[in-house]
């Protein structure tokens, strides 16, 4: 029977277990794909808590499959599936979970995986890179303006910086000083976090900040609301929509098709986006990937590899 990491009960680390599980059985418009690489990101682990994403309603059946994005090789096709077949290679969204040796996908949310990209690279894009995209998209600043990324240094917080530099953006990145020399690899202006940041943001952009895209939320969001002149220029994908919403801004409206992963795709392809994956866990490693993750001293992306 295939292996798939779990949560069994909300909670803990102590609620995770590397279990056997029955091979998923494509419906209509999925297909079932031989997993090679699962992008880890933070709404996993909050998921085990009993997290919903936004527009999400009920609990998880358990034991739950982890993972919200993977890349992999097409095995079984379910009725209606007309535009892919067995041995493509395609990254996505699963329906239920993808850190596991199979994962369904639905058609609505998967994309062919260009040749280029590396499956552990294609695995990062559907959680991360599109909501990167997806935010700088909503904010539609002009080439030439300045934009205050809080939380440059982790997993979005690296596609952000690097699509806002391919559009002609001036990037200020919080994050801690021990990301200084890797934020401002990826092209940002480094400003450390912890007491006093606002103050420190100013002094690196004395002519002001026109956007914000908060990756942190509670505090941090509340005083970054502060500097654009206009609170409507502020997103977050770091807090709950009533959060940023009372201080005028909005959370990030997300795109998920299968255009919006090839656009992503091509963006990787085109050099603009080095999605930065910095480490690399087995399958049966799983928890050590999220932990690195959940206490959140990750730099750029952490992938689960599942080998065949």
């Amino acid at each position: 029977m295939p292996k798939a990491y779990v949560f069994t009960r909300y909670g803990g680390p102590e609620a995770e277990a590397l279990v056997e599980v029955d091979r998923p059985v494509p419906g209509p418009g999925q297909v079932l794909v031989a997993v090679r690489a699962a992008g880890v990101n933070p709404v996993d682990w909050k998921q085990r808590t009993g997290y919903r994403r936004p527009g999400e309603s009920g609990s998880h059946d358990f034991p739950a499959v982890f993972g919200n994005e993977v890349s992999g090789v097409v095995e079984e096709l379910g009725d209606e599936v007309r535009d892919l077949a067995v041995g493509d290679e395609v990254f996505g969204r699963p329906v239920e979970g993808g850190y596991s040796e199979y994962a369904l996908l639905s058609v609505d949310l998967i994309a062919r995986k260009p040749a280029a990209l590396s499956f552990a690279d294609a695995a990062t894009l559907p959680v991360a890179a599109a909501t990167a995209l997806d935010g700088i998209a909503q904010l539609g600043l002009p080439s030439g303006a300045t934009v205050l990324v809080t939380g440059a240094g982790g997993g979005v917080g690296v596609a952000v910086v690097q699509i806002a530099r391919a559009r002609g953006l001036r990037v200020v990145g919080l994050a801690s000083e021990g990301k200084k020399d890797f934020v401002e690899s990826l092209g940002a202006v480094h400003v450390p976090a912890g007491p006093g940041w606002t103050e420190r943001v100013r002094a690196a952009a004395p002519e002001g900040v026109d956007g914000v895209y908060d990756l942190v939320g509670a505090d941090v969001l509340t005083e970054a609301a502060t500097l654009p002149a206009d609170p409507a220029k502020v997103v977050t994908a770091g807090a709950p929509a009533e959060d940023v919403e009372k201080l005028g801004g909005a959370r990030v409206t997300r795109f998920r098709t299968s255009d919006r992963l090839e656009a992503v795709a091509d963006i990787v392809v085109k050099g603009e986006l080095d999605p930065h994956v910095t480490r690399t866990f087995p399958l049966d490693r799983a928890g050590e990937a999220l932990r690195a993750v959940e206490e959140g001293h990750a730099r750029g992306k952490i992938v689960i590899e599942v080998a065949r």
